[in-house]
């Protein structure tokens, strides 16, 4: 049985993840469960940089950048669950993509629901099952591995 935790709020996203604007893709974490899952927000506007050229006559979200807020959840998951604050030395990288679709294209208006789900751990690598979907609909979904890695200067 899961214990539901607080919603977790941009601030402490920034904590969690080194993206910063226009890359940071995740709004809000709604619930959590540590270890577990994760439902997080991401809103999307026409503001959004990419949209300027993706595509002028139709915005439209990028697959490859669907894909990186799901990734981004399952960072904000799994370093949240451990109860700390990265170290600076080290990133979260993602590793694998595995049963990529996209089924509903992502406008501008649209509010994309994510949700991460931790499948297993090994070797230090974590393997998540994500979904993404729009007013209820799916609009993309993939397993994902991501594992942190020591970096340098």
């Amino acid at each position: 049985m899961s214990t539901t935790t607080k919603p977790i709020m941009i601030q402490e996203i920034m904590h969690l993840l080194p993206h910063r604007f226009p890359f940071l893709l995740i709004d809000r974490v709604l619930d959590w469960a540590p270890n577990e899952y994760l439902v997080a927000v991401k809103n999307v506007t026409f503001n959004e940089p990419f949209f300027q050229g993706h595509f002028p006559v139709r915005p439209v979200m990028p697959g490859v950048l669907i894909t990186e807020a799901m990734a981004q959840a399952t960072g904000v998951l799994a370093f949240s669950s451990q109860g700390v604050v990265p170290n600076p030395n080290s990133l979260y990288m993602l590793v694998g993509l595995d049963e990529v679709t996209f089924r509903r294209v992502v406008e501008p208006g649209d509010q994309l629901i994510i949700r991460v789900e931790l499948k297993r751990l090994i070797r230090g690598m974590g393997i998540f099952q994500c979904e993404a979907h729009v007013d209820g609909e799916l609009a993309a979904k993939a397993l994902i591995k991501c594992v942190a890695k020591e970096v340098s200067e």
